[in-house]
């Protein structure tokens, strides 16, 4: 099976630093898998907050998470300060996507990438719907 490789975002949109809490470890002592995506959703849920937006409205559209790709790199355990990157790319008609990077603060080692598919959903209408251009604007304001 060949090896999907998730990129580093290129300009970052939004930093947030979190720190692995005991119920985001698993049995083998160590950030479990869930815990990654969850650390992800906080990182995207701050970063539409700092926006003035939230899942159900991010500039007058609903969002879902259509898809998920984690490549774990490294582990982490209780207590480990993160240091979360999230950009955007291949931004779309109805959809684009955010790649997160975690790394580890205190020795700098990445821990994991993750790219998320996200996409534009009228949940009134119960569709997805065009990308509306303040989050297109939000999405690629590093990118001037």
């Amino acid at each position: 099976m060949p090896r999907i490789i998730v990129a580093v975002p290129d300009d970052i949109l939004f930093t947030a630093r979190m720190t692995v809490q005991i119920g985001d470890i698993n049995y083998g002592r160590h950030l479990a898998n869930d815990a990654v995506l969850r650390l992800c959703h906080e990182t995207r849920m701050r970063w539409l907050k700092q926006q003035g937006w939230n899942e159900l409205d991010a500039g007058g559209v609903g969002l879902i998470m259509a898809d998920a790709v984690v490549q774990y790199l490294m582990q982490a355990h209780h207590g480990d300060d993160l240091r979360m990157e999230m950009g955007a790319a291949d931004v779309g008609k109805s959809g684009f996507a955010l790649l997160y990077h975690l790394i580890r603060v205190p020795d700098k080692k990445s821990i994991a990438r993750v790219q998320t598919g996200m996409v534009c959903f009228d949940y009134a209408a119960q569709r997805v719907c065009r990308l509306p251009e303040s989050l297109k604007a939000a999405l690629e304001a590093v990118r001037t």
